[in-house]
């Protein structure tokens, strides 16, 4: 299967499943999907390697940012559910590589904008942490995706020392 077609299975894997049986950005304002007030700064979701393809289609709600090491997908606040990028279908989890070995725990980047963080895994739906794992366990298949995991994880680590 190729990345391209991980990516599809993984967010129609994750389609209909969510942190909380009920709207979870309820809670907070849906604070993942706020703009920056600062206009210098680029926030929104990492793409994982080709799902860039899946927004060639020109929408009014999304921009995709080219970085050196991934795309960045921002938006305007909402958008149609089923154009989610992966990155916002998992929030707060996100996979995770240590020594070689994929784990799902939550993003310490969620912290200061998520009510969720502080519960952990344990106040999510036990569905959705189970389809997570098995989505990022499909894209673990592929050599690009574990390097995309393995810089996400470099990341958070980073994020954990500032």
């Amino acid at each position: 299967m190729d990345d391209i077609s991980l990516i599809i299975k993984a967010r129609d894997m994750l389609k209909d499943i969510t942190p909380l049986k009920t709207n979870c950005g309820l809670t907070c304002s849906a604070a993942c999907c706020q703009s920056p007030d600062d206009e210098e700064e680029t926030l929104g979701m990492s793409l994982f390697p080709g799902e860039e393809t899946l927004y060639r289609k020109k929408f009014s709600w999304y921009q995709v940012h080219k970085g050196p090491s991934e795309n960045i997908l921002t938006c305007e606040g909402s958008c149609p559910r089923d154009d989610r990028p992966l990155a916002c279908r998992i929030f707060p989890l996100t996979p995770y590589e240590k020594n070689g070995k994929l784990y799902i725990k939550m993003d310490k980047r969620a912290s200061t904008m998520c009510p969720l963080y502080a519960s952990g895994k344990r106040g999510l739906q036990p569905i959705f942490v189970d389809t997570v794992k098995e989505a990022m366990e499909l894209l673990w298949q592929s050599e690009k995706m574990r390097e995309h995991i393995y810089m996400i994880s470099r990341q958070i680590d980073e994020f954990d020392i500032l």
